[in-house]
């Protein structure tokens, strides 16, 4: 009876609605006036500690997520319609999974015990199970779905669908898409800020960060970019600094936007076309990867970025880094006929 009483008295409650995304508000502009540094000429200070042989045939891969408590580093294989996970630990391959088609965008969220993954081939998103490392769920819906978030509090998952020009909601108890969210846009990385508690989608093609809402979904502001920073695509926050750093995919720049004012403090330049952004917090230092095969190499300095160099692969355009290790992560399509893992260690990390 007691045990009744408590189940009863627990269900009654009152349940603490999640907090507002503290970002709303008008549509803003963030212009830029000012100059544009010259590309470093130094190389990166960045060493090769091994190449870790992948599966798969020579071809493209695409985002990576790594989830520090176990050291396993999810990898998207997008050529091979795979999804390959690394225990970064070991040095070596601890599963290969199909049916992943055409695989973008993955997040391991080790909150929910699950990996999710973009698979543009099936329309769908990917539903893993991260210990049993098999797949539990398959979401249809977006037209090409790409980078993804996770809202904590809300539980959803958001998923950029590019060409769709939406974000899709999932609600990860039910596996089930529960709003879709119109950018009008193409739909660059969606990202979340866990301190204003907002989710940040860059809309490609109308030069904007969209903000949104994870409790309501809907937009709640829209901030438009000076052409310094054309055609948004990367996006990574720093949430602790109020910070984000967004990849201009056609300009090859990398805007900072600050958080407190939604005002550009920086644009700096990075290899042609950049995709997908790394930041290790212990040591302050972001890595930009583009298609170009370049990675920018940058140290956070009160509030601003330093350049630190260009570290150069032949189809270097993704890159995971493992804060506790300070180990950097490069898949590499192509190297001798076969695909490996690049791992590499900053020289000036002691």
């Amino acid at each position: 009876m007691l045990a009744f009483w408590l189940t009863a008295i627990l269900i009654a409650a009152p349940q603490t609605p999640p907090a507002a995304c503290t970002l709303a508000g008008p549509a803003v502009e963030a212009p830029w006036t000012g100059a544009v540094p010259r590309a470093p000429t130094a190389p990166a200070p960045l060493q090769v500690v091994a190449d870790v042989p992948l599966p798969g045939s020579a071809s493209r891969f695409d985002y990576q997520s790594l989830e520090s408590t176990t050291g396993r580093l999810f990898i998207s294989h997008m050529g091979a319609g795979q999804l390959v996970v690394v225990d970064v630990r070991a040095g070596r391959v601890i599963a290969n999974l199909d049916g992943f088609p055409t695989v973008t965008g993955v997040l391991a969220v080790p909150a929910e015990h699950r990996a999710y993954a973009s698979a543009t081939g099936d329309h769908a998103i990917v539903v893993v199970d991260d210990s049993a490392l098999k797949i539990v769920a398959r979401v249809s819906g977006p037209r090409f779905p790409d980078g993804i978030a996770y809202a904590p509090a809300e539980r959803r998952v958001f998923v950029s669908d590019e060409s769709g020009r939406q974000d899709f909601v999932l609600d990860v108890v039910t596996n089930t898409v529960v709003a879709r969210i119109d950018l009008d846009g193409e739909a660059g990385n969606t990202q979340y800020d866990p301190t204003s508690h907002c989710v940040i989608v860059a809309v490609q093609t109308a030069n904007q960060l969209a903000i949104i809402d994870p409790a309501t979904a809907t937009i709640v502001r829209r901030i438009t970019l000076d052409q310094a920073v054309r055609y948004p695509h990367g996006v990574y926050i720093d949430a602790p600094h109020r910070l984000a750093f967004i990849a201009g995919e056609e300009s090859g720049t990398l805007g900072v936007l600050d958080l407190r004012t939604l005002q550009l403090r920086q644009v700096l330049r990075v290899g042609s076309d950049p995709d997908v952004l790394a930041f290790d917090p212990a040591l302050g230092r972001l890595y930009v990867a583009a298609e170009s095969g370049v990675v920018a190499v940058f140290e956070e300095r009160d509030g601003s970025l330093a350049q630190r160099g260009w570290y150069r692969a032949p189809g270097a355009h993704s890159v995971a880094v493992d804060s506790g290790t300070h180990r950097v992560y490069l898949p590499l399509a192509d190297r001798g006929g076969s695909p490996l893992l690049r791992v590499l260690t900053p020289t000036d990390s002691h």
